[in-house]
């Protein structure tokens, strides 16, 4: 089992995003790479400086981190600064937090293609993870638990496992 941190903008919507996909084994919603101190959602929303993050753990004989990258770039505006949809502030910036210096190569293959794709330097950090600290909760599986709950990613997102299924059969 391998792990790898994403922020993308708020993370309900990227948790929700990831736990469609077959070898996404576990996630959690957390708070990653500000300053070492635990921050409440209150800290974070006033700036501590952490990003909203999902802690995915997944089985890379299922998927390639490589794919789970593809899919992140799916839904995340990678030229926006500390902002994803009508989400505003440092803590919703986008980054890629490695725990494993053996994911960087394939990290930085996908932000050099997704750069040229993009024609200009990305805004998406790439950074060892510093730290994680776990949500509140009721941030947990968030939009499981309040379907009509606001998110930036398009809805129809949330079921790209079973149309990518669909087309295959």
């Amino acid at each position: 089992m391998k792990t790898v941190y994403l922020a993308g903008g708020c993370f309900w919507g990227v948790q929700k995003f990831f736990d469609q996909f077959d070898g996404v084994l576990a996630t959690e919603v957390g708070y990653a790479n500000g300053p070492d101190a635990a921050p409440s959602y209150r800290d974070v929303c006033a700036g501590s400086g952490h990003a909203e993050t999902v802690m995915i753990t997944y089985d890379p004989d299922r998927i390639s981190l490589t794919a789970l990258l593809h899919r992140y770039f799916l839904v995340i505006d990678p030229l926006s600064v500390n902002q994803q949809g009508n989400d505003r502030g440092i803590q919703y910036r986008t980054g890629i937090y490695y725990t494993e210096e053996s994911q960087l190569p394939e990290i930085q293959a996908v932000m050099k293609e997704q750069e040229e794709k993009a024609g200009a330097k990305l805004a998406v950090e790439t950074a060892p993870l510093r730290n994680f600290f776990s949500a509140e909760e009721y941030h947990q599986k968030y939009l499981e638990k309040n379907p009509g709950g606001y998110c930036h990613i398009p809805r129809t997102m949330f079921t790209l496992q079973a149309s990518e299924a669909a087309r295959k059969a």
